[in-house]
């Protein structure tokens, strides 16, 4: 059980999220003295929603994966958030805009476990717990927080600020690929915004698996069957508004979609 001026924090970050209030920075109130206490914060924040809000594990979100991200944000590690089963969208979503302080969207490769994944490991250890891999887009909602003043802690405390995924169709033969090369982009009314490849994400997606599998271990909340893992985005987040249309396509894998009313 969480202590009480951890439970005392996280009640309050729900409270934010829940409210959708715009936020320039964590309040000082409700601010982790440190990153263990920020995962601690995360942990009962997780807890709270998953009895009274949005519902059981579904998987993870992994953030901070390229070195850029990390120094911005003070750490040498990505880190990650838990997604919620309620917010778990299959193939094109729909959704509206004014339920969110503001969306945001990233090109994820993503995968669902097909065996419990006790601990990281090579990349055919890991493979062999797989069992398919998809083209996913993860909403983020980030209370229009100021980036500039941006550290782990706070990200981490709010649940890495994941508002849901959005799934594509699953594919099985993913062994056939190579992940790391994949391509992907995301494309906004039709216009390609940005584009990347799979080794964007910690030089291949399933490092950030490895890297998750060892955090989660430690915490002792390890990585389940049927969970799903989204590996880090491979485009810049981008921002859609009503009335936008969203599609990400990975090579391979094929292409998930959003349309923001």
């Amino acid at each position: 059980m969480p202590d009480l001026d951890t439970r005392r924090k996280a009640e309050g970050i729900v409270a934010l999220f829940r409210d959708r209030r715009q936020v320039d920075v964590l309040p000082a109130e409700l601010y982790p003295a440190d990153l263990d206490d920020a995962y601690a914060i995360r942990r009962a924040f997780q807890e709270i929603e998953e009895t009274s809000g949005r519902g059981p594990i579904a998987g993870y979100k992994i953030a901070l994966t390229t070195p850029v991200m990390q120094q911005l944000c003070g750490v040498h590690e990505p880190c990650y958030g838990a997604v919620f089963a309620r917010e778990v969208h299959d193939g094109q979503a729909r959704l509206r805009a004014r339920d969110y302080c503001r969306i945001a969207v990233e090109t994820e490769i993503a995968v669902r476990l097909g065996a419990d994944l006790p601990r990281g490991g090579d990349h055919a250890q890991l493979a062999r717990s797989i069992d398919t891999c998809m083209a996913a887009i993860e909403l983020i909602e980030d209370l229009r927080y100021d980036y500039k003043r941006i550290d782990a802690a706070a990200l981490v405390a709010g649940n890495a600020w994941n508002a849901g995924i959005v799934l594509g169709p699953p594919s099985a033969d993913w062994r056939a690929l190579d992940l790391a090369q994949l391509s992907g982009r995301l494309r906004i009314n039709g216009k390609e915004i940005g584009s990347g490849v799979g080794g964007d994400v910690m030089g291949h997606p399933l490092n950030a698996l490895s890297w998750l599998a060892d955090k989660l271990a430690a915490a002792g909340t390890p990585v389940r069957r049927g969970m799903v893992v989204m590996a880090g985005s491979i485009v810049a987040t981008q921002y859609p508004v009503a009335g936008d249309r969203v599609e990400i396509e990975i090579d391979g894998l094929g292409t998930a979609g959003l349309t923001l009313e």
